[in-house]
């Protein structure tokens, strides 16, 4: 297998740059997800490195082969960069069936017949999808042509996997089911991958690293766990999950820790944060970090709950304080239509505006 390397990779369609200055490099084995919302980039970076779509400047290199050179101009044709890409429609031939469809790009690349069998069998076992080798598309269930589409990718033994949304188009338990089993095959091959998708959960599930993208510029790179407890910046922290966000001023920061003031006059001790001109700053923490307590003290804030929302595993509560709206999760049922919540430092983050604000 080998690595890929995209280095100050920008994609411009006149005066709009789809894709801004990207540098990732992902290391030979590795699981990477380019998440974010809609028109962020992400596909439009995939096909780049696919070569359906043509970059602008940079460079594109998997392992010692460059593939794009923004200086040189040069360009590798995408047929002869033997990528392996799974589309979110599956592009399956209708008129062909499963073995018939993973026969073509054995074909395009001259392998004989005994070998074009062994390959299909093979590729075929690893999505379980032996049974069905003479079936139609038409014949078989979106999951199955996922499996499918992922067969004819992996059949002509790609050193790089490109994946644009695959389980998109599956309901809910069978996309969750599905991108178990993908991982799990991503690892068993150790193929290089890179997964688009704007699935927060999908993308913290399956991911060694995650790129969160947005307006064509990334936003952040970490493992999911970095990502989910330490957003960079705001927007991060508001697409990833859900975040409260508490408009505060700042009175104090130190190494450590800061003082903030919010918006009904409570104190709050956070992780230290931005120093802002007019010292105005904003507090994000995830619903499910705030602790109910008994009494006031540290931290706290006395709330009056407003609704209630069953979600099977956790209760949801919209809450207020004076002019402060928020959310929070708790796993039982809260009786009581006053308490008191604290925010725990650790889980809190200061950024120096809200997401969007820019």
């Amino acid at each position: 297998m080998a690595d890929l390397v995209l280095q100050n990779l920008t994609i411009k369609y006149g005066a709009v740059t789809a894709v801004d200055n990207l540098n990732i490099h992902v290391a030979s084995g590795e699981f990477l997800t380019l998440l974010g919302p809609s028109g962020c980039g992400k596909s439009t970076s995939l096909f780049a490195v696919a070569g359906l779509n043509h970059a602008t400047s940079g460079t594109i290199r998997v392992g010692d082969r460059v593939l794009f050179d923004g200086n040189e101009r040069n360009t590798v044709p995408p047929e002869k960069r033997n990528i392996g890409l799974v589309f979110q429609s599956y592009a399956l031939w209708p008129h062909k069936t499963v073995a018939e469809n993973l026969a073509f790009p054995l074909v395009l690349r001259k392998l004989g017949r005994a070998e074009r069998d062994e390959r299909i069998k093979e590729a075929l076992g690893l999505v379980e999808m032996l049974p069905y080798a003479e079936r139609y598309p038409f014949e078989l269930s979106g999951g199955q042509q996922q499996r499918v589409a992922l067969a004819r990718a992996l059949v002509y033994r790609p050193p790089l996997l490109l994946l644009d949304e695959p389980l998109s188009n599956l309901d809910a338990k069978l996309r969750e089911r599905a991108r178990v089993w993908l991982r799990e095959l991503q690892e068993r091959l150790n193929v290089t991958t890179i997964y688009v998708t704007h699935d927060q959960a999908e993308a913290l599930a399956v991911s060694d690293r995650i790129a969160v993208m947005s307006m064509g510029r990334m936003r952040q790179l970490g493992t999911p766990r970095d990502i989910y407890e330490r957003p960079a910046d705001s927007f991060v922290a508001d697409f990833i999950g859900s975040s409260n966000f508490f408009d505060g001023t700042m009175i104090e920061s130190g190494t450590d820790q800061a003082r903030i003031r919010l918006a009904d006059g409570t104190e709050i001790t956070t992780p230290s944060g931005p120093s802002a001109k007019d010292g105005s700053v904003v507090v994000a923490i995830r619903p499910e970090k705030i602790e109910v307590v008994g009494q006031a003290g540290a931290n706290t804030l006395k709330v009056a709950i407003e609704q209630r929302t069953y979600l099977g595993s956790v209760w949801q509560y919209a809450v207020r304080t004076g002019s402060i709206d928020f959310r929070m999760q708790t796993p039982s049922e809260l009786k009581e239509d006053t308490v008191f919540v604290r925010l725990p430092k650790e889980h809190c983050a200061v950024f120096p505006d809200k997401p969007g604000a820019k």
